[in-house]
């Protein structure tokens, strides 16, 4: 199946190369391009794409808010986002993940993790550049000024706390699986609990939950 994604972004050069990248790989099109963060709100609305494609500094709407209303924790029927910029700035990383992204990359991330980024938001998983995971993350969970988020109603197995700290890793799937000797479709069985539990939308809030909770040593 076709993924199909918009690509926004307000640099005519930056966002004509990343069309240019997502097409050439089989299996994904791009549908649509936005200039402004505005204007990819509403073609993400009309198109209805698999992945939304957003630079953070855009005019009209910067790529956060824009996120923010097209896969926060409001919106009904989320579309998947993928954040991607040239500012490797901690605020940035963890408000487009809080806002709903499923992914965030750096633009010189190179075609094979952009194209990864996309794959892994179609399929309802999540990648942030390995470059940046540990760091950013960690830096707002050990932030003084944040409150520790609660322990889930109901508490976490042992497997599962093995499976948040290896996700949190920045471990893929069968990583994970290889890693703990278990199968694949039991790392997604302890995945979908962890989400369940945390109450998390995704595998992006999984991994920020278990830094914030520091169970992480950063």
């Amino acid at each position: 199946m076709t993924i199909r994604v918009l690509v926004a972004d307000d640099q005519d050069i930056v966002r004509a190369g990343l069309c240019m990248i997502l097409n050439a790989q089989p299996g994904i099109t791009v549908v649509g391009e936005a200039a402004d963060g505005r204007r990819a709100i509403s073609m993400a609305r009309s198109l209805r794409p698999d992945v939304c494609l957003l630079d953070i500094r855009m005019p009209e709407v910067d790529g956060i808010e824009a996120t923010r209303q097209l896969a926060g924790a409001d919106i009904a029927d989320p579309l998947a986002v993928v954040v991607i910029t040239t500012f490797n700035l901690d605020e940035y990383v963890y408000g487009a993940l809080k806002a709903g992204a499923r992914g965030f990359l750096l633009k010189d991330a190179g075609a094979e993790l952009l194209t990864q980024a996309v794959h892994a938001a179609a399929r309802g998983d999540a990648l942030i550049a390995p470059n940046i995971t540990a760091r950013l993350l960690s830096s707002f969970a050990n932030s003084r000024s944040r409150s520790v988020p609660p322990e889930p109603v109901e508490p976490l197995t042992s497997r599962e706390e093995q499976v948040l700290l290896a996700a949190a890793r920045g471990r893929t799937n069968s990583e994970i699986g290889d890693e703990l000797s278990i199968s694949l479709s039991t790392v997604k069985t302890h995945i979908a609990a962890l989400m369940r539990k945390l109450n998390a939308r995704n595998r992006v809030e999984i991994v920020m939950w278990a830094y914030e909770t520091r169970r992480v040593d950063t």
